[in-house]
């Protein structure tokens, strides 16, 4: 249960403060200072050979300022660096392979486990080891995210990294907080940062999400990174499910007793660090939140999504159906139908959004017309929005079904509108 949620020191606070200290290491004030007349590469041969805490921590601390100093040519060769010079040797593993194969010792199973593990592994591991690294490390692989873009070869680089990253932010690892308007100040300005579905546009706007009693805003840090976001999300609680975003966001709403309210609106979740790309924190968080909002408001009997659609309006144009002239029932119908119908080549939905909830165990419930009217809405979706409804009871058999045969949970309602789309011939 979120405890004293508007008071700003919360149990769960507390809790993350506590974790924080636990992780956070000594600090070990090793000097970077003086000039060092070894380049970037013979300090990482340098650090890889190094068995001492002190020297490994300071040869890490000037890797990493090196690093960062670096422009987008040098940063490109330092990842090349890596997946070349501190890769695998297939050889080396072939040859330990056939030794375990042989005879089954520890020490012939440790001999392959050392050679299937490439050396940039240790390197990160011991980058790490600085205070503070692991924000940094995680900056390191958005700028690697960039340059892969445009070079495969560093694919292998990159799968080690989320590799020990997903370890590292694991759910165990993570600490869920209440943010609210008595939040540290720097914590409120990455939220309006990161607000990626619905633009916070002022301080003033923040708060109207923030303060009335009626909402509330959850996020999970990592200790490693206790000032640092890696997902929130945004819950309006509501008497009935929803169908527009301009009504939960009106600054004119009434506003609802907590006590009253029988649905909670998860209207907005974005994901903070790009260098987390493929760790998946979402599915556990709305869990989570659906825990502790359960446990305070014992009221609270529908959990459901108000969410964008962001590949209609681009399917819409790439299947020729773009018109001028749809009504919302039109709109309605065809968004329910792509939803439905439109699929990726693995036989998932085409929808990103779509595929998130869906395989979080979700049940595809409602479609709406209308239900966003903001330029970004109508560019996206044509204004239409989804509820996606998370019934505790079904979620693990939605899961089950929508994991092993790409089964969609949905209503009978939207079925309908589906079939209506076909039948209109739209």
């Amino acid at each position: 249960m979120v405890a004293g949620y508007n008071d700003g020191s919360s149990i769960l606070s507390k809790v993350a403060n506590i974790l924080a200290a636990v992780f956070d290491r000594p600090q070990i004030w090793a000097s970077t200072k003086g000039k060092d007349e070894r380049n970037t590469f013979e300090l990482i041969d340098a650090l890889l050979s190094s068995s001492g805490e002190v020297s490994g921590t300071t040869l890490a601390c000037k890797i990493l300022d090196r690093y960062f100093d670096m422009k987008d040519e040098q940063k490109q060769g330092f990842f090349q660096y890596l997946s070349t010079q501190l890769d695998v040797n297939p050889g080396t593993i072939r040859r330990t392979l056939l030794a375990y194969e042989k005879k089954k010792t520890k020490v012939n199973y440790l001999a392959f486990m050392e050679a299937a593990e490439p050396r940039r592994h240790e390197l990160v591991r011991r980058l790490n080891q600085v205070p503070a690294a692991t924000g940094r490390l995680v900056a390191m692989r958005r700028d690697l995210l960039r340059f892969l873009k445009n070079d495969q070869k560093l694919a292998a680089v990159d799968l080690d990294l989320r590799h020990l990253f997903a370890s590292w932010f694991n759910r165990g690892f993570l600490v869920l907080r209440p943010i609210n308007w008595k939040s540290p100040a720097d914590v409120l300005q990455k939220i309006i940062q990161y607000e990626a579905v619905h633009e916070i546009t002022s301080w003033t706007d923040l708060r109207s999400r923030l303060e009335p009693e009626d909402r509330r805003c959850f996020a999970f840090f990592h200790p490693a990174m206790p000032d640092e976001p890696l997902i929130f999300v945004e819950v309006a609680l509501t008497k009935g499910v929803p169908n527009s975003i301009q009504t939960v966001l009106s600054e004119k709403r009434d506003v609802v007793d907590p006590t009253e309210a029988d649905t909670a609106v998860f209207y907005s979740i974005s994901n903070c660090q790009s260098g987390l790309a493929g760790i998946s924190f979402g599915n556990s968080l709305i869990k989570q939140v659906v825990a502790d909002l359960s446990s305070e408001l014992a009221n609270l009997k529908t959990y459901v999504t108000l969410s964008p659609i962001p590949g209609f309006g681009r399917w819409l144009k790439d299947t020729d159906r773009i018109e001028t002239d749809y009504s919302p029932d039109d709109i309605q119908r065809l968004a329910a139908f792509y939803l439905l119908g439109a699929k990726q080549s693995d036989g998932l939905p085409s929808d990103p959004v779509a595929r998130f909830h869906l395989g979080n165990g979700a049940m595809l419930y409602d479609v709406h017309a209308n239900a966003d009217t903001s330029d970004k809405g109508k560019t996206q979706s044509l204004g239409a929005m989804v509820n996606y409804l998370y019934d505790l009871s079904l979620i693990s058999t939605n899961h089950e079904g929508f994991a092993s045969e790409n089964k969609i949970a949905c209503s009978t309602e939207t079925v309908a509108l589906s079939k209506a789309a076909i039948k209109a011939k739209l």
